[in-house]
C-alpha cells in the first residue's frame, strides 16, 4: 500500500488516481499509523513553502516524515513536496524544511523570453543508473509547474537535471528518499513509468 500524505497541499488526488490506473493500492491519509505501517509514502504539493511547512507543523507531521525516512521503506517527494524535503527555500525566509535532503531552493532567474512561473513540458538529463528512470530514454519530457528550484548539495544525489534559465536539479535520489521537481501524475507515460518505478521499490 502506498500512502500519500494529506496536508492540504493540492495535487493529492491526481497522484491517487495515477496510482490507482497503475493498479496501485493508495491511500490519501494524515494518519501517524497508517504512515508508518505503509509499504511506501509520497509526499506531493503545490504551492508555497511557508504554508506548506507550517500545515505539516500544525498536523504533527514533520516528525512523521522523518520518522518514515529513517525507517528505510521508500519515500517520494513531489514538486512542492521535492522543495520541504530540503533546509528552506528564498521562497519563505527564515522557515526551516525537513532537513532531510542537504540543499537550497531558489528562484528561478529572470531571463529574457522565459515567463515564471516555468509552466510547461521539460526534457531531461538522466544519470545513468537512477532507479526512478530505469526503462526511460534520455531526453525524456516532464510536466512542469514551479517558480522555485533546487541547487542540491551534493551533486552525487542529482538523478536528473534540466535546463530553464538555468541548470535546475529535476529529481533526486539518496538510498531510499526519492524526489521530482516536476509532476509524474501529470507527464503521461513516462511519468505513469516513473510512479511505475517507485511503486516496484
Amino acid at each position: 500500500m502506498i500512502a500519500i500524505i494529506d496536508y492540504d497541499a493540492g495535487n493529492l488526488k491526481s497522484v491517487e488516481k495515477a496510482l490507482t490506473h497503475l493498479g496501485q493500492e493508495a491511500i490519501i491519509t494524515r494518519d501517524r499509523e497508517v504512515l508508518l505501517k505503509a509499504d511506501k509514502v509520497i509526499l506531493p504539493g503545490v504551492g508555497s513553502f511557508g504554508v506548506a511547512m507550517e500545515k505539516l507543523h500544525n498536523y504533527k507531521l514533520v516528525d512523521t516524515i522523518k520518522e518514515v525516512t529513517l525507517s528505510g521503506k521508500p519515500f517520494l517527494g513531489i514538486c512542492l513536496g521535492l522543495q520541504l524535503l530540503f533546509e528552506g527555500s528564498e521562497e519563505s525566509l527564515g522557515v526551516p524544511g525537513l532537513g532531510i535532503l542537504k540543499g537550497e531552493i531558489v528562484r528561478i532567474p529572470d531571463k529574457e523570453g522565459l515567463k515564471i512561473p516555468h509552466i510547461g513540458w521539460n526534457s531531461l538529463e538522466i544519470k545513468p543508473g537512477a532507479k526512478l528512470f530505469q526503462g526511460i530514454e534520455n531526453q525524456s519530457y516532464v510536466y512542469f509547474v514551479h517558480s522555485y528550484y533546487l541547487k542540491a548539495k551534493e551533486e552525487s544525489e542529482v538523478a536528473a537535471s534540466t535546463c530553464y534559465s538555468t541548470l535546475i536539479h529535476a529529481s533526486v535520489e539518496k538510498e531510499n528518499v526519492f524526489a521530482c521537481q516536476f509532476h509524474p501524475e501529470k507527464s503521461g507515460e513516462v511519468g505513469l513509468k516513473i510512479l511505475t518505478n517507485f511503486a516496484r521499490l
